[in-house]
């Protein structure tokens, strides 16, 4: 769909970038020439993505670990790039957390575990890349991923409905603030776009799959098309779209209004069971990172 090397001489950072959406924005930026510097919590996912995309690929991707919870951690990472690898020229706002509960059900831990990351991870990684752009006279390009439910609302997923509110809303105030500095900030609200971690959260009895998910095209999005629009928001030549907000779902929240609504209909028994499905993945995900994320980013 693009020239090849559209993004060359652009070093870009992914939050999140080991796996899901952010995965795959990394693989189609690193294929259309930018340099890719991929951040999360789980080391051996981070490395192991680099290397596979290095090898299918070619290109320079480098996987760092860092806690977006941390402010203090999220300001010495971003010097540690400017310093020894240069000015970044993009940022994918991607690292996220989300699970499906009634919202009756939900602690403060289990809200704060969405929250911390989407709302203040984003913020801290967004100011400090924007103080170094602002400071150095240097344009910049943000992408946010964030969620149809802020057009729409949606049951039994409110810590991120909020949180990702919050993240449009940062998107929408800061390309006022920003904008005369060359720094642009748009946001991605994607529909149903199959990924591990999304369909064990979010669905983890059933499998999404085409025909099976309402919305007027009655399929999946395909990752091409999301790699697709995340690679125009951060191209050259689009300078002037700035605060917006763009819906690739097929028309799905046009069509059917909030998500979830039918999970309305389940028993006492059957959030148990759900829920219960959700810890396991949980725990086998904390497992992971509490082997690997003690180490320092690089």
């Amino acid at each position: 769909m693009f020239i090849p090397d559209l993004l060359r001489g652009k070093r870009i950072l992914i939050t999140g970038g080991g796996s899901g959406l952010g995965r795959e924005i990394a693989a189609c930026y690193l294929q259309l020439g930018a340099e890719v510097h991929i951040c999360g919590r789980r080391l051996q996912v981070l490395e192991d993505t680099a290397q596979r995309l290095r090898e299918k690929y070619g290109g320079t991707i480098i996987s760092h670990v860092l806690d977006l919870r941390q402010a203090t951690d999220v300001e010495s990472f971003v010097d540690h790039l400017w310093n020894t690898y240069g000015p970044l020229d993009g940022l994918v706002n991607n690292a996220a957390g989300n699970f499906v509960s009634r919202t009756q059900d939900v602690s403060p831990r289990g809200f704060d575990a969405v929250a911390n990351t989407v709302i203040h991870g984003t913020y801290y990684i967004t100011h400090y890349v924007g103080k170094r752009w602002i400071a150095a006279g240097h344009a910049g390009s943000v992408v946010s991923i964030i969620v149809t439910w802020v057009r729409t609302g949606a049951p039994f997923v409110v810590p991120s409905t909020m949180s990702k509110a919050a993240v449009e809303l940062m998107t929408r105030s800061l390309a006022i603030e920003w904008g005369r500095y060359g720094i642009r900030l748009n946001a991605i609200a994607p529909g149903i776009f199959p990924t591990e971690g999304a369909n064990k959260r979010l669905s983890p009895k059933a499998a999404w799959e085409d025909g099976a998910v309402r919305n007027p095209m009655n399929r999946l999005g395909r990752m091409s098309e999301l790699q697709n629009l995340a690679a125009f928001l951060m191209a050259d030549g689009v300078e002037w779209l700035n605060g917006e907000t763009i819906a690739i779902d097929g028309a799905g929240h046009r069509q059917n209004g909030a998500s979830f609504t039918e999970l309305a209909e389940l028993s006492d028994a059957q959030w148990l069971e759900m829920r219960e499905a959700i810890r396991s993945h949980d725990a086998r995900d904390k497992a992971m990172r509490t082997n690997n994320e003690q180490v320092p980013h690089g």
